[in-house]
């Protein structure tokens, strides 16, 4: 399997970025990572390896970049206008620094997929859902859509952009972006098992934000069995991704 370690500096964050590129051909999915975690989060915890057969067969390629949560999400007691101006500046840095790099190493002008579980499912969503024109949806695992889960109360207008379940549901019907979410891939999973609460309550309000935007996303609650954990996001990559992969092709 092809694997390429790069850095770049990103001028929108101000810092030096990892990225890893797994797979020389296929269609481009940008994976970011969980809380906290590195571009090696995929591979560290076996998620590369249980897609190998996707990437050795060239029907897909990842390019798996690091978090800068510590700086945003996670940094309890820092800054809350700075906080959401990291995340901000992490959402332009995917947009306008990696979504570049992706035609670049995949040799094409596919939109990119995104996918990640847990925080980086909450990143997969917030891009997608801002960004159609650059995304072409999302595999978004076990994630937390409300931003009040991390900095409580406060909000100012740059969070909030950063918010789902706050600004999706506000997004009148006749927004020019319900006509491509409905164009695009927006699969949003959870489990009911442990951890999972959060997850479950937010994508119950991303759903019927969809439903009554007449949105086809694929929001899909699994048993309550279902943990916030690897194995369970394992078996849920392997399920969604090929029903993903064939309705895209189906467009071309």
């Amino acid at each position: 399997m092809n694997r390429d370690f790069t850095t770049h500096h990103s001028t929108n964050l101000g810092r030096d970025m990892n990225v890893i590129v797994y797979g020389s051909a296929g269609y481009p999915i940008i994976v970011f990572p969980t809380q906290d975690s590195p571009c090696t989060n995929y591979e560290d915890f076996g998620m590369v390896e249980n897609l190998a057969d996707f990437i050795e067969q060239e029907r897909i390629q990842l390019i798996c970049v690091d978090s800068v949560d510590k700086d945003s999400w996670s940094k309890q007691g820092g800054d809350k206008i700075w906080r959401a101006d990291v995340q901000e500046a992490y959402y332009r840095y995917a947009c306008e620094e990696v979504v570049p790099f992706v035609h670049e190493v995949n040799h094409s002008d596919l939109r990119p997929l995104t996918t990640g579980c847990s925080m980086g499912a909450t990143h997969s969503v917030i891009d997608a859902l801002r960004r159609p024109d650059l995304f072409e949806g999302c595999i978004a695992l076990s994630g937390v859509y409300d931003a009040s889960y991390f900095f409580g109360d406060w909000m100012n207008a740059t969070l909030y952009d950063n918010s789902p379940v706050h600004f999706l549901p506000n997004m009148p019907a006749n927004h020019p972006y319900v006509d491509l979410y409905n164009e695009r891939e927006l699969v949003i999973c959870v489990g009911q098992g442990a951890w999972e609460d959060e997850g479950v309550r937010t994508e119950h309000i991303l759903d019927d934000a969809f439903h009554r935007l007449g949105v086809h996303a694929w929001c899909d609650y699994w048993g309550y069995d279902v943990n916030h954990d690897w194995p369970w996001w394992k078996k849920q990559i392997r399920y969604f991704l090929p029903n993903v992969l064939d309705t895209i092709a189906g467009k071309e």
